[in-house]
């Protein structure tokens, strides 16, 4: 499979955050393209950490940043 070349355009359109949110099984990683908790901030309370990738690290797969930004510990109940 071929690859194509990333634009300044589609730099653009790349996450900007690695987040990391509680989930059912404990902290899950998502990316987000902007800190928008939505509608009352509804979500503030599912973000255990975050953190503004630089734009070198935008591109990498999810895997990736899980692997080089672990979890923040999370207390169990």
């Amino acid at each position: 499979m071929a690859r194509r070349r990333t634009t300044e355009a589609d730099a653009d359109d790349l996450p900007r955050y690695f987040v990391w949110v509680r989930g059912l099984e404990g902290p899950e990683p998502q990316k987000w393209t902007a800190m928008d908790f939505g509608i009352g901030d509804w979500k503030r309370p599912l973000v255990l950490a975050y953190l503004e990738l630089p734009e070198g690290e935008r591109h990498l797969p999810l895997s990736a940043l899980a692997r080089r930004y672990p979890p923040p510990r999370v207390e169990t109940l």
